[in-house]
C-alpha cells in the first residue's frame, strides 16, 4: 500500500504556456513510519508526473533501500531506468559545494541545458528525469546501501552493493507501471557499478550505457600497473562519499526535495565510523580476493550496451570503456570515443539523442530507432585542422598497422631500423627522467588505438616504478595538450608498470595489450636489465607535418613544466604518491641496441586526406 499526496500546481508546460495541473506525490510506509521531513515535498515540475519520494525497496536481509519514483501518470507499462550509488539521490547538483564549479562551467558550454528541463531534479552523474519521463520513461534513483537516506554499512562498489543493485533491477521490472525491461546508464560511479551488476545477470535487465566508468577496479583506478593511485581515493572519499554516509550529522549536503540534511537521522561519530569500509588499499596491494570479488566477470554480460569512454580520462575514464566493449559476450555491442570534459559530453542535447534512440530501440523495441549505427565510432584529435569521426566495425580499427619504433638511449630517438649498436641512458627515478623523440615527417601520421612499450630496464635498487608518457610538440617545440575529464591539461596518453609485478598473464595478453596477473613481487637485483612490456592506455591522435612525438620515461608522476596545480600537474589526481624512495628512487638505467629489443609500438592507421 502506498500513502498518495494529491498537489494542484500551476506549472510551465513544454511550450511555457501555464497549465493547472494535478500532481500526485506518494510516499512509501517505509518513509512515513518514523521519519521526519523538513518541509513541504518540492513537487515535480513537469505535468503528468508521479513522483514517488524517498520509496523503501526492502533487501532481502530486510533492509529498505531508498530510492525516488518519477513515472508517467498516464497508466500503462513503460520502460524502467534505474541508477543506484552514493552520490545521493536528493542532492541538488547546482547547490552541493564540491559540485558547484562544475555546474558553472557544463551550464556555461551548454547554454540551453535547461531549455528543455527546469534542471531542479538533476543529480551529479545522473540522467535527468525532466528529460525522460516525457520521453515515456520511468526513473529510478537510489541511494545506495549506507548512503544518503538509505542505512547500512557503507562499503562502494562492494559485492553487496553488486547484489542490492540486482534485486532493485528485478523488482524494477515486475512493478505493475514496467513493461519488464530495465536500462541502466550513468557517469563514473554509476557505469562503474552497471559493469558489476550485468555480470550478475538479474532478470529485467534489457540494455545499459556505461559511461566513463571503470570495469577493472584494480587495473583501472585503484593500482596502474601494480602502482597504488592512493591520492584520487582519500581526495574522492572527503569531497564526494564520506559527505553524504547515512546519518552523517554534520554534512552540507542538503535535502533538495523536503530541506534538511540528504542523509537522514544523525548517528553518532563512532557509529558512522563502525558503519563504513575504510578504504585502506595499502593492505592489497596485489590483486588479490578482496579486489576479485570487486571485479566482474565481463564475458558474463550479454546484453545490449553502449560504452562511452574518454580519451582524456587517463587514470580512470577510458581503459574500462575499452576493455569493457572487447570483453563483454554481447553481440549487440557499440564503442564510443569522445575527449575533453567529464560532463559535457553527456549532457549535450546530441547526447540525449544518442541515449534515447538506443533505449528506445532495446526497451520500447522501435526498430527505427539507433538503426544503421556503426559499431565503433570515436573521435580522433587533430591539433590543426580539428577533430574528426572515424568509424568502423571492430577495435582495434580496420587496417591498424602496429608500427615499431625502436628506442636508441644513445641519441634518445625513436625510429623505424633498430639501433646498430648497444647503448644506454640513466637518470634519478624521481627525476624528470629521459625523453625520446620521433623525427618530425613530412606528411600527416595518425595513431589510434592500442599501444604499448618495450623496454629493458635496470636498478640501483630492489624494483622499479615506469611512468610513461607520450607527448606531442609543434614546430616551434611547444606541447600539445588536452583537456581532460578532472584536469586543465593531459597528454597524450600515459602507462605505468610496477617492475616486481613482471609476471604475466599469457592468456589474456595480446601484441599490443600485457596483461600482468599482479599476484606477487619478483624483485629487481640490483643492475641487472629485465624486460619490461608496458600498457600504454589506449589514444587517438593525428601528428601533423612538422609535429614530433616524443614518449617520456621516469619513475614518478609525469608533470607539465608549466603546471604545478596541487593534483593537476600532468596525471590529474592519480597520483602515485607515498612509495618509499629506497626502493622507488635511485637511478634507473634504459639499454638499448643488440639484445635489447627495446620499442614503442603505435598503432597506425590511414590519415585523412
Amino acid at each position: 500500500m502506498s500513502y498518495q499526496l494529491s498537489f494542484k500546481r500551476r506549472l510551465m508546460t513544454h511550450a511555457g504556456v501555464l497549465a493547472t495541473t494535478s500532481l500526485l506525490v506518494f510516499l512509501s510506509p517505509y518513509a512515513m513510519a518514523g521519519e521526519q521531513f523538513a518541509g513541504e515535498i518540492k513537487p515535480f515540475p513537469k505535468p503528468n508526473v508521479v513522483f514517488e519520494y524517498n520509496a523503501g525497496v526492502v533487501m532481502d536481509d530486510g533492509l529498505p533501500l531508498r530510492v525516488n519514483i518519477f513515472r508517467p501518470s498516464t497508466s500503462g507499462k513503460y520502460p524502467v531506468i534505474v541508477t543506484h550509488g552514493i552520490y545521493g539521490k536528493d542532492v541538488a547538483w547546482q547547490e552541493a559545494e564540491p559540485y558547484k564549479p562544475t555546474w558553472s562551467k557544463v551550464t556555461a558550454r551548454l547554454p540551453d541545458l535547461c531549455k528543455e528541463s527546469t534542471c531542479s531534479f538533476m543529480r551529479w552523474e545522473m540522467p535527468d528525469p525532466e528529460r525522460w519521463v516525457p520521453a515515456g520513461y520511468v526513473v529510478i534513483q537510489a541511494d545506495a546501501r549506507g548512503s544518503g537516506k538509505t542505512g547500512g554499512y557503507l562499503d562502494p562498489q562492494s559485492p553487496r552493493e553488486a547484489q542490492d543493485y540486482k534485486a532493485l533491477i528485478e523488482w524494477a521490472s515486475r512493478q505493475p507501471w514496467s513493461n519488464g525491461k530495465v536500462g541502466l546508464i550513468g557517469i563514473s560511479y554509476y557505469a562503474i557499478g552497471q559493469w558489476n551488476v550485468a555480470a550478475l545477470q538479474p532478470k529485467g535487465l534489457a540494455a545499459m550505457i556505461p559511461w566513463e566508468g571503470a570495469a577493472d577496479p584494480y587495473r583501472d583506478s585503484g593500482y596502474h600497473g601494480g602502482i597504488e593511485s592512493g591520492t584520487f581515493t582519500a581526495l574522492w572519499a572527503k569531497a564526494q562519499v564520506l559527505p553524504n554516509q547515512n546519518g552523517n550529522g554534520t554534512t552540507t549536503f542538503r535535502d533538495a526535495i523536503v530541506g534538511g540534511a540528504a542523509t537522514g537521522e544523525p548517528r553518532t561519530p563512532a557509529t558512522l565510523a563502525g558503519s563504513r569500509f575504510s578504504w585502506d588499499e595499502v593492505k592489497h596491494p596485489f590483486l588479490d580476493a578482496y579486489h576479485r570479488q570487486r571485479t566482474p566477470d565481463l564475458s558474463r554480460i550479454t546484453i545490449p550496451t553502449l560504452s562511452v569512454g574518454n580519451w582524456t580520462g587517463m587514470g580512470l575514464h577510458l581503459r574500462g570503456n575499452i576493455e569493457g566493449y572487447t570483453q563483454i559476450a554481447s553481440r549487440d555491442k557499440w564503442l564510443r570515443m569522445h575527449t575533453g570534459d567529464h560532463f559535457t559530453p553527456f549532457y549535450e542535447e546530441s547526447a540525449f539523442s544518442l541515449q534515447k534512440a538506443f533505449f528506445d530501440r532495446h526497451l520500447k523495441g522501435d526498430t527505427k530507432a539507433f538503426s544503421n549505427e556503426s559499431n565503433v565510432v570515436v573521435t580522433v584529435r587533430d591539433p590543426v585542422r580539428g577533430d574528426f569521426k572515424r568509424e568502423d566495425t571492430q577495435w582495434p580499427l580496420t587496417g591498424t598497422h602496429f608500427e615499431k619504433w625502436y628506442l636508441d638511449a644513445g641519441t634518445a630517438s625513436l625510429s623505424r631500423a633498430a639501433p646498430a649498436g648497444v647503448s644506454k641512458a640513466s637518470y634519478e627515478a624521481l627525476s624528470a627522467g629521459k625523453t625520446f623523440t620521433i623525427p618530425p615527417s613530412e606528411q600527416d601520421r595518425e595513431f589510434t588505438g592500442p599501444l604499448m612499450a618495450r623496454l629493458w630496464v635496470s636498478s640501483t635498487t630492489t624494483d622499479a616504478d615506469l611512468f610513461l608518457t607520450i607527448r606531442l610538440f609543434d614546430p616551434a617545440g611547444k606541447e600539445i595538450t588536452f583537456e581532460g575529464t578532472v584536469a586543465p591539461a593531459v597528454p597524450v596518453a600515459q602507462g605505468w608498470l610496477r617492475l616486481s609485478h613482471r609476471d604475466r598473464d599469457e592468456k589474456r595478453s595480446l601484441p599490443h595489450r600485457p596483461v600482468y596477473l599482479h599476484q606477487e613481487a619478483q624483485p629487481m637485483e640490483p643492475g641487472k636489465p629485465y624486460q619490461a612490456d608496458v600498457e600504454i592506455w589506449p589514444t587517438s591522435i593525428v601528428v601533423p607535418r612538422g609535429y614530433t612525438l616524443a614518449l617520456t620515461v621516469q619513475g614518478k608522476d609525469f608533470e607539465f613544466p608549466h603546471i604545478s596545480n596541487g593534483f593537476f600537474k600532468g596525471s590529474a589526481p592519480f597520483l602515485h604518491l607515498g612509495r618509499d624512495p629506497k626502493v622507488y628512487g635511485g637511478q634507473q638505467t634504459l639499454h638499448s641496441g643488440g639484445q635489447y629489443d627495446a620499442y614503442l609500438l603505435l598503432p597506425a592507421v590511414s590519415p585523412r586526406p
